[in-house]
């Protein structure tokens, strides 16, 4: 199978996807988009979001649109779940070992990062309440040069969702995309380049909660 097949196939595949997922999303959230008008075409993205729920990829990918196909970076413990959905999690990401990140991963996300026009993050890598947002995002926007997109998913309602019945209302407000330049940290400072990264790592999940 040539690579122009492959890739049209995947990017098809994708679509169909999304486009069964905003069905559904409609349906259980009532989900609405703003800001779409921020994602140019010939613009290369890491959309950032907060990481509250197992939906929220699919949330985000329903946001950016089908003709926006995200690659997002996943981490391992995702491939112990569904089998029917693992083939999906490769198709469309790059797997980490986000507890023990190494060189190997490294390279895997670079990799990515060059090769995929827009791929899709959360800083926080869980889940769970109360974590901070590492910076991966903000080392790989340095490296690659790709502008930072950020999503805020906005729940009006229990979120994640209590199953059965109460599903929040959801809204995908998409800002306007910056330069990680734009995260300014105080160079004349005495902090370390870890402290300086936790402070932008801060400024950029703000613009998320702003976006």
């Amino acid at each position: 199978m040539s690579g122009q097949l492959r890739i049209g196939i995947r990017n098809g595949l994708y679509v169909a996807i999304v486009l069964l997922c905003y069905v559904a999303l409609k349906i259980l959230f009532r989900i609405r988009v703003s800001g779409r008008e921020n994602i140019k075409a010939d613009g290369e993205y890491i959309a950032v979001a907060r990481h509250r729920s197992f939906w929220d990829a699919l949330v985000l990918a329903v946001g950016l649109g089908v003709f926006n196909r995200i690659h997002f970076i996943a981490r391992t413990g995702l491939l112990r779940g569904n089998p029917l959905v693992q083939p999906i999690i490769r198709a469309f990401s790059t797997i980490i070992d986000r507890e023990n990140f190494g060189k190997s991963d490294f390279r895997r996300m670079l990799v990515a990062m060059k090769e995929e026009r827009l791929i899709g993050l959360f800083p926080e890598g869980t889940t769970r309440r109360s974590v901070d947002a590492k910076a991966g995002a903000i080392h790989f926007a340095q490296l690659t040069g790709k502008r930072i997109l950020p999503v805020n998913i906005i729940a009006t309602g229990p979120y994640p969702p209590q199953y059965p019945f109460a599903f929040p209302r959801l809204r995908v407000s998409i800002g306007e995309s910056f330069d990680v330049s734009d995260l300014s940290v105080d160079e004349s400072s005495e902090q370390t380049r870890a402290e300086k990264y936790q402070k932008m790592s801060e400024q950029l999940m703000l613009r998320v909660d702003n976006a």
